[in-house]
């Protein structure tokens, strides 16, 4: 998770400290990949304004934007969207808050009823009353290590997939692959399936699919190779 628990539970009320008399405002953002629901709420807990836009950071500074009163904060769960409109919204100058997943979940549990409007509202009054647990979000540099460490984690998953399932394949026909390193593996399948003109159509186009999985990981692992530290620091 490229997020991290960074206290215990804020302290009650939740206030940023602010140079201006007007309203405070606390916004409950739920998020999902198609739209996002909005709920403001006062800093009486009266529920101020409610919507549903687009989930892009641009679209939600504008629609913040308009508001009449101070942007206390707003407050998003944690999760893979949340971390990318966490940043826009940070970069905007508006005082975003990733909340911890599991405390947030297990709040809005104990709503009778579940809607994505609801969930935004639960967002905005934990985020008044101050009853979660901020996490840390880490850096864009950070987050591109790990991108290149799961793709080249997709790709050995997928090379040992493919491997399984040509064993199994030739199994079926009681040819039994035997333990041999990855060097020898393309040579033993091709030896063991030479003369049947249909084990050799089944396993041609798995056996270059797996060359070229190959290929990749070996480019991924020397990426990685080159760079430990910032794989370490990516990591930590």
């Amino acid at each position: 998770m490229a997020c991290k628990i960074v206290s215990k539970l804020s302290p009650f009320p939740y206030w940023i400290h602010m140079e201006d008399y007007g309203m405070k405002l606390f916004v409950g953002l739920d998020v999902s990949l198609a739209k996002t629901a909005i709920c403001v709420i006062s800093e009486h807990g009266k529920i101020i304004k409610e919507a549903e836009t687009e989930s892009a950071p641009e679209v939600l500074v504008r629609w913040l934007g308009d508001l009449d009163g101070s942007i206390a904060a707003i407050g998003l769960e944690a999760g893979p969207l949340s971390q990318w409109l966490h940043r826009g919204l940070t970069e905007a100058g508006l005082d975003a808050v990733l909340m911890e997943t599991r405390l947030v979940k297990g709040a809005l549990k104990a709503m009778p009823v579940k809607t994505d409007r609801r969930d935004a509202e639960g967002i905005a009054r934990l985020l008044h009353l101050g009853w979660f647990r901020p996490v840390h979000c880490k850096s864009t540099s950070a987050q591109e290590v790990r991108a290149v460490l799961g793709a080249r984690n997709a790709i050995q998953q997928g090379m040992i997939a493919l491997e399984m399932s040509l064993r199994g394949l030739l199994r079926n026909f009681g040819l039994m692959v035997g333990a041999l390193s990855r060097g020898r593996f393309e040579s033993r399948i091709r030896e063991l399936a030479d003369g049947n003109p249909m084990l050799e159509t089944a396993t041609g186009p798995m056996l270059r699919a797996r060359a070229s999985l190959r290929q990749e990981l070996a480019t991924l692992e020397k990426r990685v190779a080159s760079s430990p530290r910032t794989i370490l620091s990516a990591t930590a």
